[in-house]
């Protein structure tokens, strides 16, 4: 009888607690390979516990805790490929650089999985030795993985083209599942991800301060965890709006039932390291229409005019607009509601990732 020949996977990268879209990635990653009955898994989490905005800013906190997951590496001698998720500056990659080179010296496959749009530019502003240690670390990728097409020029730069592949991001099918109809009598606004300056929280709450400036009818709720060096403004911001709310750190049914809740989502992002926000898919699969911004990969999942709108970055008036522009067609967000449900479901689920996934692997 044949018999399946056993595959080795080891990931490296950040798992759940905090969680983050590559952490929460890297879990349904692992979970899906678990199911595998011909795939043994190894995992080595590199996640780090304190959460703030200075993403791949040295530190000698993060130097010390970085070298404490280095013991580790020897789980790379019994798995075959390791799939990794760096991060896209140049300390972001260097402390993978001893999973890296273990696994190069074994011949071992190097999956390199790219969660956002800035690895290519970090490339190009790197020079001297710092640009020739951030090639050598990429090159050794065997395949590379990004979120969409319009990504893989993050890749490029270090492995042949053909080499790069597309996964897209997903949501929980959970999610589909819901007993409650939503409201269209009012604009009811989520707001779904971390709380920090480069996702544009300041230019939400801005924006809904000129809703309630102009009495305009609304209820918010915004959920995430809050930059901890931004934490006394974005309290005092939240303390002068009447209709918002901070809903805290939401998970399963609690983010289910916020999600079902709201008829509208809205991520004002210019996050430098965004890629393809797994909470816009979220949004899309419970029926809300999305206000974001033209911004990484995004567009490449949000159609302009068809899936919501897009409005300018760092620019709280033209959110506002987008706002008042759905207050007077409220049955336009009734029917991208239903449109952008279908859209998901046959692009999005979690079986979809699944299938892409292992066709990669």
């Amino acid at each position: 009888m044949f018999m399946k020949k056993t595959k080795s996977i080891l990931i490296i990268g950040p798992f759940p607690e905090p969680t983050t879209g590559v952490s929460l990635a890297n879990k349904v990653v692992c979970d899906i390979l678990k199911e595998q009955s011909n795939t043994k898994v190894g995992v080595i989490n590199t996640s780090y516990s304190r959460f703030d905005e200075a993403i791949g800013k040295f530190s000698f906190h993060k130097l010390f805790f970085n070298l404490s997951f280095y013991p580790k590496a020897y789980k790379i001698f019994f798995h075959k490929i390791i799939y990794i998720t760096p991060g896209q500056t140049f300390f972001g990659v260097v402390k993978y650089a001893a999973f890296i080179l273990l696994s190069a010296l074994l011949r071992s496959e190097i999956i390199i999985h790219v969660h956002g749009n800035h690895l290519g530019n970090e490339y190009k502003t790197l020079t001297g030795i710092k640009k020739k240690i951030f090639y050598y670390l990429l090159s050794k990728t065997t395949t590379g993985i990004v979120l969409s097409e319009s990504l893989k020029g993050n890749m490029t730069p270090f492995i042949a083209k053909d080499k790069v592949k597309v996964l897209p991001n997903f949501a929980e099918d959970y999610l589909l599942k819901t007993s409650t109809e939503k409201s269209f009598e009012k604009l009811q606004i989520i707001y779904l991800s971390n709380l920090m300056e480069e996702k544009g929280i300041f230019d939400l709450l801005e924006a809904l301060r000129l809703l309630e400036k102009n009495n305009i009818r609304y209820e918010a709720k915004i959920a995430g965890a809050i930059d901890h060096t931004q934490k006394e403004e974005i309290e005092k911001r939240f303390s002068t709006l009447s209709n918002t709310s901070y809903v805290g750190i939401v998970k399963g049914n609690e983010k289910n039932d916020l999600l079902n809740w709201g008829n509208l989502f809205v991520l004002p992002t210019y996050y430098k390291m965004e890629g393809q926000p797994i909470s816009i898919l979220e949004a899309m699969a419970t029926g809300n229409v999305i206000l974001t911004t033209k911004h990484a990969g995004i567009p490449d999942v949000v159609k302009d005019k068809i899936h919501g709108q897009f409005f300018k970055k760092r620019n709280p008036q033209d959110l506002y607009k987008s706002l008042i522009y759905y207050t007077e067609n409220m049955e336009e967000i009734s029917q991208i509601s239903q449109a952008n449900k279908v859209y998901f479901k046959e692009n999005f689920t979690r079986l979809q990732f699944k299938e892409r996934l292992l066709g990669i692997i």
